[in-house]
């Protein structure tokens, strides 16, 4: 599919994510990663109490979910997935826009993400959204067989920024 601007895409809205979406969710996640979170793993978040939504079409179409941990005086990006038939869309800006409005609900400062070293087009959009890359975690990811791929780990510091709404 061919990028859509995201306003094509109709009205959207948030929802926190439930056990019972979580069909739905693995779906997506099978098909948009090599390495895809198990039903366990959304499971276990849910049951944390971590901050779990899903963004959809008022058709209740799902377009994107994000998953994060809320520390002391910060937030964790887990998971973060649009679906991919709507990729370049313009999903990814919202989720994380949504995912900073949370963060600052909570009156948390920093939020902490790891990407994959070789995803370069995540890498650029956490960049342009004013993440800053802070180091390396060596061998983090799966890579099929016994190889593994490191993280970069990026950090976004909310103190003293314009606060971005989110719908």
């Amino acid at each position: 599919m061919s990028p859509l601007p995201a306003a094509a895409l109709g009205a959207r809205h948030f929802k926190a994510m439930q056990a019972d979406d979580l069909d739905r969710v693995m779906e997506v996640e099978v098909r948009a990663y090599s390495f895809p979170w198990s039903r366990g793993n959304f499971l276990d978040s849910l049951k944390s109490g971590h901050v779990s939504e899903l963004l959809a079409t008022e058709a209740q179409v799902l377009l994107g979910y994000f998953v994060a941990m809320q520390g002391v005086d910060e937030l964790h990006l887990l998971n973060i997935t649009v679906v991919p038939d709507f990729q370049r869309c313009g999903l990814g800006r919202a989720l994380l826009d949504r995912l900073e409005w949370q963060a600052r609900q909570r009156g948390l400062a920093t939020i902490w993400l790891e990407v994959r070293a070789s995803n370069a087009r995540a890498r650029y959009l956490y960049g342009a959204r004013g993440f800053v890359e802070q180091g390396i975690r060596r061998g983090y990811y799966p890579a099929g067989g016994s190889r593994r791929e490191d993280a970069v780990v990026m950090k976004l510091d909310l103190d003293g920024e314009a606060a971005h709404a989110a719908g």
